[in-house]
């Protein structure tokens, strides 16, 4: 995957499954396996537009077997004003961190609705005039309302189908990834046994 921000429809049901494909194809990539897999979700339950990033961190939590760890949810947000204390927890705790940045962000009328994946860093707060840290080795965005004058009003009157919509999608999605992701390395894990026994046959011949 290059570096090219991939746009998807969340009105589109099957763009959970393409959106997973390619989430699983940049961890696969990019990923190695000494790296912890962090998902930071950025936002705040306050105010509606703003809640896509602990919605999804919610669900993400949710899942059983995690290989990942999740930093933001509904009962304990990430946001503007801790978010730079956070980043600083998760690399003093964690040697190597592999960061997926997902937020909420505001852009032209036609991406309203859809979300995006990305390789780099994620600027939080920037369509409402923060200036925060840029964070993030991927990022994850779903456009929740239109960019423009009184952004901050408009965060706040974003209507919570959209953002549900979009939490909907892209948790789906990055489950689907992640599924894949553990099927790649079961099927691995399996080869290197079948090659190990084979290796120890072959020694008592």
């Amino acid at each position: 995957m290059t570096n090219t921000i991939h746009y998807y429809n969340a009105c589109d049901s099957a763009s959970s499954l393409r959106f997973g494909q390619a989430f699983f194809t940049l961890l696969r990539d990019r990923v190695s396996p000494n790296q912890t897999l962090i998902f930071l979700c950025i936002g705040s339950d306050r105010a509606t537009g703003d809640s896509l990033g602990p919605l999804i961190g919610y669900k993400l939590e949710q899942l059983p077997n995690q290989n990942y760890l999740v930093y933001g949810t509904l009962e304990a947000p990430v946001h503007a004003k801790n978010l730079a204390t956070v980043v600083e927890q998760i690399h003093s705790r964690h040697k190597n961190p592999y960061i997926i940045a997902i937020d909420a962000s505001l852009g032209k009328q036609a991406h309203v609705g859809y979300y995006t994946l990305g390789v780099g860093s994620l600027k939080p707060g920037a369509g409402v005039g923060k200036d925060l840290i840029s964070v993030g080795d991927v990022f994850i965005t779903g456009i929740v309302n239109l960019s423009g004058l009184l952004d901050r009003m408009l965060l706040q009157t974003t209507r919570l189908h959209t953002v549900m919509s979009l939490a909907d999608r892209i948790y789906l999605g990055i489950r689907y990834g992640l599924r894949l992701l553990a099927e790649q390395s079961s099927s691995a894990n399996r080869r290197k046994a079948s090659l190990s026994t084979l290796q120890t046959s072959r020694s008592y011949v």
